[in-house]
C-alpha cells in the first residue's frame, strides 16, 4: 500500500468500523467488562465467558493447499492476521517462529492469515524470515475477518484454547513473553 493512501485508508476503516454492526459475541464480551482483555499474563487462562472461535473456514496456504481451520480443534492456536508490509507485524514474526518451534510438540499451532498479500509474495517472505508455521491467504476473505469481529487494524491475534474458545484478543503487537505466557496457560 502506498503511503499517500494511508490517511485515506485509515479514514475509510474508521467510517466502516462505525457503520458496521457489532457481532453478538463482542457485545457480550463488552457487557462482561472485557474480561479477556483485562487478564494479566499471570492469570492468562481462558475466562468462563470466552466466546467460541469460528473455525468453520478453509483457506489456501501460500502453496495453494487447502487448510481447514476445523483441523486445529484440540490444539492451542495463535491465529494472527497480518500483512507483509506491516511493520508491527514484522516485529512479531520472529517471536511466533520461536514459540512455534518451542511448543509444536505440545499441542500448539501458530497460523498466519495474510489479509492482503498474494501467494507469490508469501513464499519469499516465509523463506526470508524462516517462518515455520502455515501462512494462509486471507486476501478477499472478509468472511473470516468478520467471524472474528472484523479486522480493522493489524496485527491482530487471537489465542484459542483446545476446546475452541477465544481466550485472548490482542490488537497490535505484543512481546514474545506475553504471547508465550498466554499460550502456556492453555497448554
Amino acid at each position: 500500500m502506498k503511503t499517500r493512501w494511508l490517511p485515506i485508508a485509515i479514514v475509510a476503516c474508521a467510517v466502516f468500523a462505525l457503520a458496521t454492526p457489532v457481532p453478538d459475541w463482542i457485545k457480550g464480551w463488552l457487557a462482561s467488562g472485557g474480561a479477556m482483555a483485562a487478564q494479566s499474563p499471570a492469570t492468562a487462562g481462558c475466562p468462563a465467558n470466552a466466546p467460541a472461535a469460528n473455525l468453520n473456514f478453509t483457506l489456501k496456504d501460500m502453496n495453494g493447499a487447502e487448510v481447514p481451520l476445523a483441523s486445529l480443534k484440540g490444539k492451542v492456536v495463535l491465529l494472527n492476521f497480518w500483512a507483509t508490509w506491516c511493520g508491527p507485524c514484522l516485529m512479531e514474526i520472529p517471536s511466533f517462529v520461536e514459540i512455534q518451534e518451542a511448543y509444536k510438540g505440545k499441542g500448539f499451532q501458530a497460523i498466519g492469515v495474510s489479509v492482503d498479500d498474494t501467494p507469490d509474495k508469501l513464499g519469499p517472505f516465509a523463506k526470508k524470515y524462516g517462518v515455520n508455521y502455515p501462512l494462509l491467504v486471507g486476501m478477499e476473505r472478509e468472511d473470516i475477518q468478520e467471524a472474528y469481529g472484523g479486522v480493522f487494524g493489524i496485527p491482530i491475534s487471537f489465542v484459542i484454547s483446545r476446546d475452541g474458545k477465544v481466550c485472548r484478543k490482542q490488537l497490535g503487537p505484543a512481546s514474545k513473553e506475553e504471547f508465550e505466557s498466554w499460550i502456556k496457560a492453555l497448554l
